[in-house]
Formats: structure tokens, sequence, C-alpha cells
């Protein structure tokens, strides 16, 4: 038997609306904010994402699937969206349309990673970029987005760590501090750090080997911005505090990426222990004029999706479930089975969920099928009700049943508490 790959998973349909109410959530914040979705291809070329991430990061050195197509070509598996955002905002001349360009996004990412609770090697991300303005108050709108999103779930006691990484002279003034400080525990670090070092020191605060995280939580950082990001960062916490937004200032918080300029945060939530980070962005200003763009400033962030649903198990009151069905059409002899039929595309051509038994069971066994598939109501053709041109319709939550005209029942239906007609997505939380 062919299994799947170590690192990917199937989502099955019992967890599905889970799923589905995080992504229904995430449109709908999202375009509260004016935020438009974006479909970019699972496959780009490697060296997209080589030159924007950085070849000293191990998304681009270890983890980045990537493989020769047919013509030589060197092709990748998405590690991440921004890129091919990037990429997409230039080749399409989205920039046109004037003012910030703001675009979101839900779909697969892929890296070569240990599979852990919450990341898998297929892995899920949602998030968004506003494209076009340096303003600071764009990046009070991005982080409370992200912080209003937590809320529209019901996920709580998340922590927001902010920090900036100044403009690219800034950057390489705290790259020359971060390495001041881990050069007296040069020793104590992995190889890989040791690396890290001189090619990106920032990297090392991701580390995940336990003697550097020691070395990492101990070192000082101190912030080293010039005036003007200094200026801009100000007023990002000002406008962060204007609107209640909470967040602690944290100069650990680098983002590694190579592309991070100014503004970087992290969103971390407590029930997802360890692994407890839920959301990162930033900005990175410098990105779209570097892959042959004009110089044009940015900023997103990306969640997990598969952190999101871990934190959604701790949520009071949510619970993954079969999605209910309105209608389940029983039958009492296969005689009548061609009018039953006819009965289900009625109702489904009207927007109710319905649903019959093709094995010709007994009526006994077709409404424990419907019971199964969380049917609302049952409509039941028996041979002397449909001489008189009626059915049965039971109630399966109130356990009870009466005659209806055929000709009478999807207006009746329809007047019934608890179908929604046209949707069968009922809730989620």
């Amino acid at each position: 038997m062919i299994k799947s790959l170590r690192g990917t998973k199937d989502i099955l349909p019992d967890d599905i609306s889970t799923w589905q109410y995080i992504e229904a959530a995430g449109r709908d914040i999202f375009n509260i904010y004016g935020y438009k979705e974006i479909r970019t291809p699972i496959i780009e070329e490697a060296g997209l994402f080589i030159r924007s991430i950085g070849d000293a990061t191990d998304i681009v050195q270890k983890e980045m699937y990537v493989f020769s197509d047919s013509v030589g070509r060197n092709i990748a598996l998405r590690p991440e969206a921004t890129a091919s955002i990037v990429r997409a905002y230039i080749e399409n001349s989205l920039f046109q349309a004037g003012g910030v360009t703001k675009l979101f996004y839900i779909g697969p990412m892929f890296r070569s990673e240990r599979p852990q609770q919450g990341r898998q090697r297929q892995f899920y991300q949602t998030g968004l970029e506003a494209i076009g303005s340096d303003n600071p108050f764009i990046d009070v709108e991005v982080i409370a987005l992200a912080a209003k999103f937590l809320e529209r779930l019901g996920i709580k006691k998340f922590h927001i760590k902010l920090n900036s990484l100044g403009c690219q002279k800034d950057k390489i003034r705290v790259i020359e501090k971060h390495k001041e400080s881990f050069k007296p525990h040069f020793e104590k670090l992995c190889e890989t750090c040791k690396a890290r070092f001189d090619k990106n020191v920032l990297r090392i605060f991701d580390c995940k080997e336990d003697s550097c995280k020691v070395v990492a939580e101990n070192v000082k950082a101190e912030s080293a911005l010039c005036s003007e990001c200094a200026e801009h960062f100000e007023k990002v916490k000002a406008g962060l505090d204007a609107i209640s937004i909470q967040y602690t200032v944290d100069n650990k918080i680098v983002r590694g990426l190579d592309y991070y300029t100014k503004t970087v945060f992290e969103i971390t939530q407590e029930s997802l222990g360890a692994k407890d980070a839920i959301c990162a962005g930033g900005r990175y200003n410098n990105l779209v004029k570097e892959m042959g763009g004009k110089d044009t400033p940015a900023i997103g962030f990306a969640f997990g999706m598969e952190r999101l649903i871990l934190a959604l198990i701790g949520v009071a009151g949510h619970k993954s479930q079969v999605l209910g069905l309105d209608v389940f059409v029983a039958v009492t002899g296969e005689a009548l089975y061609n009018e039953a039929f006819k009965l289900l595309n009625s109702l489904r051509m009207a927007g109710i969920s319905s649903e019959i038994d093709y094995d010709a069971k007994s009526l006994k066994a077709q409404m424990r099928k419907a019971e199964k598939l969380g049917a609302r109501f049952v409509v039941i053709l028996g041979e002397e009700e449909f001489k008189s041109n009626k059915v049965v319709l039971k109630d399966m939550e109130k356990h009870n049943q009466e005659e209806i005209q055929l000709d009478k029942l999807i207006a009746e239906l329809s007047s019934r508490p608890g179908l929604v007609l046209g949707s069968t997505t009922k809730g989620g939380k």
C-alpha cells in the first residue's frame, strides 16, 4: 500500500469544518480592511527565493524543495509566499492602480524540515501583504488586523512582540552589535550557528539547538536605529497605543530572512508550548526594488494554519465536526425511488442540502444513516402517503413527525428554524 509522504497529511472531512471556519473568518476580516485575495503558483524559479530570502538562511540551504524540470530549469516548491507575491506585483504591474496594493493569500507552502506538531513539510499559511507605503500607520493596521483575526476566531492569551531592525544601514549596525554580543559565546554555538556568525548572525536567534537557545536568551540585544527609523518606530508604537493594541518591545525579534527592514513582529500563543509562534511578519522596504521593480516599501505577515488549529482546540465552544445536512430523503420501497430522486433534485435546486441512500437499505437503516449524517430533517416517501400527494416530515431534533403536502414541502422546510437555504456550512464555532 502506498502511503502519504512523511511530513504531509490528509485533511479529512471530519476536520475540514475547522479549516473552513478559519478561512472564512480570515476572508471576512481581510475584506473589512480592504485586502483582496491573490493566488500565486506553487512552483517558481528557485532563484526567486534564493534572491529574496537569502542564501545563508536555513530555508535556502537546507529546507527548500528544488528540482530540475525536463528542460533543465531550476524549480522550487514555494517555501513562503511573500517573494511570489512581490514577483506577481511586479510582473502584472499591480502598482499601476496607485496607492497601497493590499493582497491576502491562503495556501500550501513546502519546507523539508523535521515534521513536528503544528508544522508539516507541506504546511498551510494565510497572510497578507500591503505594498506601496512606508507610512507607520500601515504597520499599525497590519499588526492590528492580525490581532483582530485572532480575536475573531476566539483565540485568547496571545502576545505581540515588536521590534525594529531599521533601514539597511541600521541593520548593518544591528548585525555588528549582535556579533559583539555572540562573540564571547562563539564556542558554545552549534556548527551551523558558527557558520551563521559571519553569514547572517541574526539567524542564531532562530536556532532550535538547546545550547544556542541558552546563548541567545542571555546575550544582550540593543537597538541601533537612525533618527528617521527611530521616529518611524515611535509612531508605530503610538499608533498601537491609540487603538489599545497591547504589545511588548523585544530587541531579539529579528526575523532572520534577509529581506526584513524596519518594523518586525511575532505573535505567540500560550497553549502552543515551546513552538508558540502563531504569526510573524514585518517590513521589507527593499525587496521590490531588489527583484527588479521600483523602489517600493511594503509590509506583511503570515499565520501558520496548523498552529491556528492547535490554538483553536482550547477555545471554549469550538469543535471540529461533520457539517450538518438539512434533509435526508428516505424511501420505503424501490418502486418509489425514482420519485424520491426527483424530490432530492428539487430540494437541491432550492438550495437545501440533501442526501439519499443509494444502497436500497431498509427504512430503519436509512434513518440510522440520516442520524449519522447529522440531518436536521428526514423526508419519508411512503406508498400510502404518496398516493395522497403527501410525505412524512420528521424533525430529528424534536423527535416528532407530521404529514406535509408534497407540493408545499420546500416552502414548509424554508420556514423551519435551523435550516439555512443555500448553505452547507453551519458554523464551526
